[in-house]
């Protein structure tokens, strides 16, 4: 039997890894471009390949996580600067995928926008949520200053998405989509003003639940996050409804990697469980006094294995 801390460090080594493997996947250029077709109105009339491979610039960011060996250069995604965002005194936060878009819509000029990806796990975190996207957003508005204009140069400022993917959404919200724009409002008179001149900041969140959603962003998502899914299903889904090339390359592998990973994660969380009941039944048994041997018959385990486990948990 393992210790419940080796256990425990096992469970979390796997979450690690895997969410690791969902970051990389959520940085492959086709389903970046699916979002921002889905959730971007500057990418609305946009083709998916062409947002892939014209729109998305090179240099996807992938917070904490090292250049793969061998797949640096993969077409469908690439890995680049440093994600970090430092001001003195406020230590560090890391971005989930941060990347640079440049769109080719109607506009006269091509407009260039610098985009967020966060992927949120829990729902109520004991913050509201999107208050954390207002700061990672204006953050990213501010860092600005030095790298894409100096001041007074104020009209080089980029416009800036954080787009939020919330995983497990409670049934009260379910599959939904929600954005937060700055808008313009001419509470006395009329003071003119170009959308694209204050339109500099939008904040998506896309909540993910339970129930699968049958169509577009929702559904793209919902597969790829999905924990009862296996890779093989996923991949005919994304080749099949979403014309994503998956045959060969990164994105195949972050798959597989990301579905056992999950098998992995969830009998690490059985073992865990099962754990956790034997060594509740071994403080009960220690407080009405019984000793090792007793407790190692009671159980049907090694006095060695318990002695261990009151060793590790402090009941001596």
């Amino acid at each position: 039997m393992k210790t419940e801390l080796a256990n425990e460090v096992a469970f979390a080594a796997g979450k690690i890894q895997y969410d690791e493997h969902v970051k990389r996947v959520l940085a492959n250029r086709y389903i970046l471009a699916w979002i921002l077709h889905e959730i971007a109105d500057e990418f609305r009339e946009l083709s998916i390949p062409k947002i892939a491979k014209d729109c998305i610039q090179e240099g996807i960011e992938i917070s904490e996580c090292p250049v793969v060996p061998g797949q640096a250069n993969a077409p469908e995604r690439i890995i680049g600067d440093n994600t970090e965002d430092k001001v003195p005194g406020e230590g560090t936060v890391f971005y989930d995928i941060r990347f640079h878009a440049r769109s080719m819509g109607n506009q006269s000029l091509p407009m260039k926008l610098l985009v967020n990806i966060e992927g949120q796990k829990d729902y109520y975190p004991g913050y509201p949520l999107v208050t954390r996207g207002v700061f990672y957003g204006t953050r990213m508005i501010s860092s600005q200053l030095g790298t894409e204009f100096r001041i007074p140069d104020y009209g080089s400022l980029r416009k800036v998405y954080s787009i939020w993917i919330c995983m497990n959404t409670p049934v009260s919200v379910g599959n939904a989509i929600s954005r937060y724009c700055l808008t313009k409002e001419d509470l006395i008179g009329f003071m003119p003003a170009k959308r694209e001149d204050y339109d500099k900041l939008c904040l998506v969140f896309i909540g993910i639940g339970k129930n699968p959603s049958n169509s577009g962003i929702l559904r793209l998502l919902g597969v790829l996050l999905s924990q009862d899914m296996k890779a093989g299903e996923k991949q005919q889904i994304l080749a099949e409804e979403f014309d994503i090339p998956v045959e060969q390359g990164a994105l195949r592998e972050e798959l597989n990697h990301m579905c056992n990973l999950s098998d992995y994660v969830e009998q690490c969380g059985i073992e865990k469980g099962r754990q956790e009941k034997v060594l509740e039944q071994i403080g009960k048994k220690l407080a009405r006094g019984k000793t090792v041997e007793e407790i190692a018959d009671a159980l049907e385990e090694k006095p060695d294995t318990i002695r261990e486990l009151i060793i590790n948990h402090c009941w001596h």
